[in-house]
């Protein structure tokens, strides 16, 4: 596979992670619900994803729910020094494989408590609060008291450090009034470009931004542009969706998934890419192209 410590590295809570990571969230079934349909092929793209230098994996209880981490802990454990693993916590799935808002003191703490017990861990590296005010992109609210919670379990030594997930920017200053905020987890592509300022400011900051849905989620990008780039370029357009991101700023950590070990040296290969200006231009027009 690629050598993604070319990617390069930043900064997240006291640790320093490479660009290029993993998110656990294709592990489980369709929707994110339920058992994979390969869980020894799951296990496998974990331990490559290791192996090839992946050193920060994203999760969360409610991909599942509990599969990812289970397989997680089945796959890794007990874990390498240099990994961090991240999960987020403020919702749950219902029978149905709604994700519904669990944004209670006693919904935390078990989410908390289940992450721990699921990944079998003392302490989770990060744990990111996501707000639920709108499943389709952040929307203002109070995240007083969620957070409160969070910076509780926090000081009891369960959880090292916190992040935010589908916030606005006032969400991001509120909730650094409560406790430190060292990433930040919101939609972001080549198409959905909301959070450029935001981007921009925390990188100045010295705080991380991961943007999930790097590829376009559940509808993925494709745009004219990207193809013509990627043709250039020699490589797939996903591909060059993914080093358009680790080329847009240097506060970006990448967290593509999969449930293959073939995509995965895919996207672990972006590493690779050096796109020039011309094309990094281009790129930048398809949200622009988009919205017109």
């Amino acid at each position: 596979m690629s050598n993604i410590a070319k990617s390069g590295t930043f900064k997240l809570g006291n640790r320093t992670v490479k660009r290029l990571g993993y998110g656990a969230m294709q592990l489980a079934g369709k929707g994110v619900f339920g058992p994979p349909k390969d869980r020894t092929e799951a296990v496998a793209v974990l331990r490559a994803a290791i192996e090839a230098g992946v050193d920060h994996i994203d999760t969360s209880d409610f991909y599942g729910p509990h599969v990812t981490n289970q397989i997680i802990k089945e796959a890794l454990h007990p874990y390498q020094d240099d990994l961090v693993i991240v999960t987020k916590i403020g919702a749950v799935r219902g029978d149905d494989a709604s994700w519904n808002p669990a944004f209670s003191k006693e919904q935390l703490t078990q989410a908390v408590h289940d992450n721990l017990k699921n990944l079998g861990l003392d302490a989770i590296e990060v744990v990111n609060l996501r707000a639920m005010f709108s499943i389709h992109g952040p929307a203002e609210g109070s995240l007083e008291e969620p957070l409160t919670v969070l910076a509780e379990l926090q000081q009891k030594g369960l959880v090292k450090h916190i992040g935010l997930s589908n916030v606005t920017a006032k969400q991001i200053a509120d909730g650094r009034k409560i406790a430190p905020i060292v990433c930040v987890q919101n939609q972001y592509n080549l198409a959905h470009r909301e959070d450029d300022a935001l981007i921009d400011q925390l990188a100045q900051e010295g705080t991380a931004y991961v943007p999930f849905f790097p590829l376009g989620g559940f509808s993925p990008l494709q745009s004219s542009t990207l193809s013509d780039v990627a043709a250039r370029v020699g490589a797939t357009p996903l591909q060059v969706a993914l080093a358009w991101l680790l080329q847009r700023s240097k506060n970006i950590l990448l967290i593509p998934g999969t449930s293959s070990r073939g995509h995965l040296a895919e996207n672990l290969a972006v590493a690779d890419i050096e796109l020039p200006a011309d094309a990094m231009k281009e790129l930048d027009g398809i949200a622009g192209a988009k919205a017109a």
